[in-house]
Formats: C-alpha cells, sequence, structure tokens
C-alpha cells in the first residue's frame, strides 16, 4: 500500500515518464530560452523609449498603435509568403535569425550612432509647431529605437506565440500536453527570474565603469550577447527535436495524432455580432476587454514613474529586473498553491473578482499618491521615503499581483466558463472572443491614452483623468464577473443535470 501511495504522490508532483525526458526536456529548454530573450528585449525597450530624448511613457500608446500593429500585418504577410516557400524548420530559423540579426544590429551600429542618424533638430523644430504631437513625433525622432520596441513586442508574438506553440500544439499528443503544458508555465517563470537577474546585473555595474564610458551601451552590450547565445541555443534545440525527438515513433507519429479541429476563422464584424447575441458570451468577452485595458492604463502610468525615480536606463534596467524576479516567484506560488485552492474553497465567484478588487484597491493607492504628491510629501517623509518612490513600489505590487494573478486566477477561472457550453458556442464562442477580446483589449487601452495624452498634452495632466477611466473600467469588470457568475452557476447545474 505504501508503495502505491508513494506513486499516486509522485505521479501528481511530477507526472512525467522517464522515457518522456528525452521530448520534455528540450522542449521545455525551447520555450526557456525563448521567454528568457523576450524578457531581455522587454526590458530594454522600456528603458530606451523611457529615457530617449523627447520621449517618456507617453511613446508606449503610440508605438503600440502605430508602430506594434501595422509591422505585426506587415509580418503576417511577409511570413505567408515565406510559408509557401520554405519548409517549418527552415522558416523557423529564418525567423529567428532575422530577429538575432537586427538585436546585434542595433547593439553594434544604431545605437552607437543614434545620436548621428535621428533627426533631433527637425523633429525639435516641428515639435514647436505641433506641440501637442510630441508623443507621436519621438517615435520618428529616436526612429531606432522604436523600431528596437516594435521588433522586442514582435518576439513575443511571433516566436513566444507563433513558432512555439505552433511547434508545440503539431508535435504534442492531448494526453502530453495535458502534462507538459503546466510544466512549460513554470519554466517560462524561471526564464523570467533568470532574464530578471542579468538584467538587474548588468544594469547595476555603471558605477565601476571607467570615465567615459556609456552605461547603456556597456549593457546592451551584455545583454545582446546573451540573447545571441540564448538564440543559438533555440535553434539547436529546434534541430535537436526535429533530428532525434521527433523521428521517434514515441512522440511522433503523424499517422496516429489526430488532426487538431481548426478554430473557425471570423472577422472582427463577425465576432462582434455573434456575441452580442448571447448575453453569456458578451460577459466572458467583457472580462477579457476590460483585463487588458486596465493593465495597459496602469503599465503605463507606472512606467512613467519609474522614469521619475530611476533617471538613466542602467538604473531603470536594474529595478526593472528585480520587478521580473518578483513578478516570476510571486506566479509560481500562485500557480502552485493558489489558484486550485482558492477556486476549491471559495468558488468562482471569488477567484475571478480577486484580481479586478486588487487592481482596484492598490490602484486607489497608486493613483492617489501621483495625484496628490505634493499634498503627500510630508506625511510620507514621516516614514523617511518619498511619495514618488511609494508610489513606485505600490505600482510594482499592483503590476506583480496583476501578471500572478492573471496566470494564476484570470486565465483558470476564465477558462472555467467555457465548460458548461455546447459545443458550437463553445469552439466559435472562443473564437470571437479572441477576436474581439485580445484586439480590442490591446488597442483599447491605447486608444483612450492617446487621446487623453493630445487632449492634457501630457500623460502627467492626463493621470487623474486616466485614474477615473481606470475606475470606471474596473467597475465595469467586477460587475460582469458578478453577473457572470450566476449564469455559470445557472449552466454548470444544467449542464450536470442532464
Amino acid at each position: 500500500m505504501q508503495n502505491k501511495d508513494f506513486g499516486k504522490i509522485r505521479k501528481a508532483l511530477w507526472p512525467i515518464y522517464n522515457y518522456e525526458l528525452k521530448k520534455l526536456l528540450p522542449m521545455l529548454g525551447l520555450f526557456f530560452f525563448i521567454s528568457f530573450n523576450y524578457t531581455i528585449v522587454r526590458n530594454i525597450k522600456d528603458s530606451i523609449i523611457v529615457h530617449a530624448p523627447g520621449s517618456g511613457a507617453e511613446t508606449f500608446p503610440m508605438l503600440k498603435l502605430f508602430g506594434v500593429i501595422p509591422a505585426a500585418v506587415i509580418f503576417m504577410l511577409i511570413y505567408a509568403k515565406l510559408s509557401n516557400i520554405l519548409s517549418k524548420p527552415n522558416l523557423f530559423y529564418v525567423t529567428i535569425l532575422g530577429f538575432l540579426g537586427f538585436f546585434i544590429a542595433f547593439d553594434l551600429v544604431l545605437y552607437p550612432l543614434h545620436d548621428t542618424i535621428h533627426p533631433h533638430e527637425y523633429m525639435e523644430a516641428l515639435q514647436q509647431e505641433f506641440p501637442k504631437a510630441r508623443y507621436f513625433l519621438a517615435m520618428f525622432r529616436n526612429w531606432s529605437f522604436s523600431l528596437f520596441y516594435i521588433f522586442a513586442e514582435l518576439w513575443g508574438s511571433v516566436v513566444l506565440s507563433l513558432l512555439f506553440w505552433g511547434f508545440a500544439n503539431d508535435t504534442t499528443k492531448v494526453e502530453e500536453s495535458k502534462r507538459f503544458y503546466a510544466l512549460f508555465g513554470i519554466g517560462a517563470n524561471i526564464a523570467l527570474d533568470v532574464a530578471g537577474r542579468v538584467t538587474s546585473k548588468f544594469g547595476k555595474l555603471r558605477d565601476d565603469l571607467p570615465v567615459g564610458v556609456d552605461p547603456l551601451q556597456y549593457s546592451l552590450d551584455h545583454l545582446i550577447l546573451f540573447f545571441s547565445i540564448s538564440a543559438v541555443t533555440i535553434l539547436f534545440l529546434y534541430w535537436w527535436i526535429n533530428r532525434y525527438v521527433l523521428t521517434d515513433p514515441r512522440f511522433y507519429d503523424p499517422s496516429k495524432i489526430k488532426s487538431k479541429a481548426e478554430k473557425p476563422k471570423m472577422s472582427l464584424k463577425e465576432s462582434f455580432f455573434f456575441l452580442i447575441h448571447s448575453k453569456y458570451l458578451l460577459y466572458i468577452a467583457l472580462l477579457v476587454i476590460t483585463y487588458g485595458i486596465s493593465i495597459n492604463l496602469i503599465e503605463v502610468t507606472w512606467k512613467q514613474q519609474l522614469g521619475l525615480q530611476f533617471p538613466t536606463e542602467n538604473e531603470y534596467l536594474e529595478f526593472y529586473g528585480k520587478y521580473n524576479i518578483s513578478v516570476a516567484w510571486t506566479t509560481i506560488f500562485m500557480m502552485l498553491f493558489v489558484t486550485g485552492n482558492v477556486i476549491r474553497i471559495f468558488g468562482w465567484r471569488f477567484a475571478a473578482l480577486i484580481t479586478p478588487s486588487v487592481l482596484l484597491i492598490t490602484g486607489i493607492v497608486f493613483f492617489a499618491l501621483v495625484i496628490f504628491m505634493d499634498l503627500a510629501t510630508p506625511i510620507v517623509a514621516f516614514f523617511g521615503t518619498t511619495p514618488l518612490y511609494l508610489a513606485v513600489i505600490v505600482g510594482l505590487v499592483q503590476n506583480v499581483m496583476s501578471k500572478s494573478s492573471k496566470y494564476a486566477l484570470f486565465d483558470p477561472t476564465k477558462e472555467m466558463t467555457y465548460i458548461p457550453l455546447d459545443q458550437e458556442s463553445k469552439v466559435k464562442g472562443k473564437a470571437a472572443i479572441d477576436v474581439v477580446g485580445s484586439r480590442l483589449g490591446k488597442a483599447g487601452g491605447s486608444v483612450i491614452q492617446i487621446g487623453l495624452i493630445l487632449y492634457f498634452g501630457s500623460l502627467a495632466v492626463a493621470t487623474p483623468a486616466i485614474a477615473c477611466v481606470l475606475f470606471i473600467i474596473i467597475a465595469v469588470w467586477i460587475v460582469a464577473a458578478a453577473r457572470l457568475s450566476k449564469e455559470f452557476a445557472a449552466k454548470s447545474a444544467n449542464s450536470s443535470e442532464k
């Protein structure tokens, strides 16, 4: 009996058979290094944009709307053409090498020459003529930094989402995915921790550099070197998996792997009309949209405060690396110990309301400190700090909790709501929500911020308005979650009776 009990415990903690390590470990390594690289370039892009001449956190929504989205469309057109010419492995190699080539070129050529190649004087003159367009012009004024930002964002959507998950879904059996994919999530957070430590280390070394050495160039040289070694490792692991794992019939046999049902392709208009005919699906879509907008509004305002608190790129990188580490281990802890227990003990509604409630409470404190910074100075000084630093720390807690609760509570509760639906509503509803939710969630926050920044002239002046919009969005989120809870309970009861 004891051996059987031990076997059950072992299977629960480590649900992998020994022979499967041949496939699991290289796939886990592939995901680890892709996630590692994403964190490295994501940290760099935020630092250089916040501190670029004439720029600031206000430039982020401009870049997302006018830079990343058009670049993603252009990339997909090129990718579709290349997919007709190249095999899947060669397409993978070409894409990774393309990204690697750009980031090396940025480190060795574009950044060292940025003062020469950026049209500062011309853009300064345009800014004088069109002062409200300052942050839109900043994209072109610091065009090589904007390219870095765009390529860094595309690494996440192209390499992480398209290449890795496309490859994993094509080559992983259903029964393997149930055991492998949770480990990929933990591996991604360990990569976040490692990348955070690397970023923080090379941001911190600024104090030991000789006079005349550009601290950011020094950090870039080392961080892009780590990125390059990781990219080469990605290429090697992908080659290894194709050469030695997928040729093993235990792991991959096209004749035995069931073809996955293709997700129906729906336009934005079709998705919207499908959703408005179902109150239940509309509530789920509202959760996704309000989460996306809320995170966008919070992050940009927090990053503006970070830029003020840490006035150099390297100080920003050091702090942001520590932020990565905090997110990584908070997420791992919540995934291991919070997700299942909270849902099981307190129910779906309680678990679904944790994320917006945390954002609301921390948001009130954060925005109060930012908006009433002058009034708060004497009180906060009593505790030996400043309102700006306290706002940064509260924002840190807010962002750590929002990221970790997304993976540990928001995503699981959202996915649970599809369970009691019939097959057509489940498949088409999820596809529609992915289209509407992802687009409106990502673009909605940027559009709101751009409108408020253009109206008020700067993010600092627009902060009270942003806070009001955020609290309205979170209120909609809470109401939608509460109403969805009732619908979910009713549908679950009807489903169990059948």
